[in-house]
């Protein structure tokens, strides 16, 4: 008989989960109140960028190592993934940021103009020096979780929308900031985001704007469509945007190519991504419960990593080597 198990949320984690464990064998429910990947889901306004090397400038070691497996595990699971690499810039006046970000990503390969322009020439004009870290991806997060699922669901994985009732296989809780019930450490981060048409500007991968202050990431969706965000804000509190960060959105995309001030406003996206204080994921064993969450502001990159790690341990015995808790013995 194969292994039952029974995931609680259908978020980026829940699904990764869901298609770890049943490429492996496993028989999986999902349950999810809120039905399929839509709105109500932080992961729905991701950016979708599997840039280990960018988020090891401020993140942890084991955050970069294990991302860098993403872009693979995902493309295993039928997503486009677009390895086009990224590109970081700075204004003039912080050139010095520049300095900073590549002394902290020993990957990024430096640009002059006419190195930039090679890559992304509309923006060449308003920068005279860029990075470029090559062997990063990105992919359109609605677009991958709603075929995800999909996919899962041809593939046998069972999916229900009522909670409740008795549990015929082992729990994973992939629930986000709804597992603050059982989990008093996890807190939220607020993120906005913009969607715009732009079609004077053409972009070919993920564009990274450094500031002290308000730090921007621009990620191409096709069509003269585009992602803006930045905004990490200490806030559980979900789905109000504030005047000052969109502001401060349009104002850095405007710097970044000035068409974008042409732009037409698709989307204003706000909600709260769940975190532990370390800002690292965890996979954590309480009572008879597995409880996978922490993901941060990088869902995309690591629910692969979680997931991998939790059939490793569920189906083969294996404990992980980090962010692993058992909690039962205390």
């Amino acid at each position: 008989m194969s292994a039952r198990f029974d995931i609680l949320g259908g978020g980026v984690c829940g699904l990764a989960m869901a298609a770890e464990l049943a490429s492996r064998g496993a028989e999986v429910t999902v349950t999810d109140p809120a039905g399929p990947p839509g709105d109500h889901a932080c992961s729905w306004w991701a950016g979708g960028m599997l840039a280990p090397d960018c988020e090891g400038v401020s993140a942890e070691p084991e955050v970069v190592r294990q991302g860098r497996r993403a872009a693979d595990w995902w493309e295993a699971q039928g997503a486009r993934v677009a390895r086009e690499g990224t590109i970081v810039v700075a204004l003039r006046r912080d050139q010095g940021e520049l300095a900073t970000f590549a002394r902290r990503a020993p990957g990024a390969v430096s640009l002059d103009r006419d190195g930039l322009a090679a890559l992304e020439p509309q923006i060449a004009d308003q920068f005279s020096a860029a990075l470029f870290l090559p062997d990063e991806a990105h992919l359109a997060p609605r677009e991958t979780l709603t075929a995800l699922r999909a996919r899962l669901a041809r593939a046998g994985v069972t999916f229900q929308g009522a909670l409740g009732g008795a549990r015929e296989g082992q729990v994973i809780d992939c629930r986000g900031l709804a597992a603050r019930d059982r989990l008093p450490d996890l807190r939220g981060v607020k993120g906005e985001m913009l969607v715009v048409r732009s079609p004077d500007v053409t972009l070919s991968r993920p564009v990274r704007l450094l500031h002290p202050r308000f730090p921007l990431y621009i990620v191409p969706r096709g069509d003269g469509i585009f992602m803006l965000g930045a905004t990490q804000l200490e806030s559980g509190e979900r789905h109000r945007a504030t005047l000052r960060s969109v502001m401060e959105l349009m104002n850095a995309a405007y710097a970044l190519h000035p068409a974008f001030g042409e732009a037409e406003l698709l989307e204003i996206g706000v909600d709260a991504r769940p975190a532990f204080p370390d800002n690292q994921p965890r996979l954590r064993r309480i009572g008879d419960r597995i409880y996978a969450n922490g993901l941060f502001r990088h869902g995309f990159l690591l629910a692969p990593a979680l997931a991998r790690m939790s059939a490793d341990l569920l189906l083969e015995g294996k404990t992980p080597e980090v962010w692993y808790e058992d909690h039962r013995e205390r």
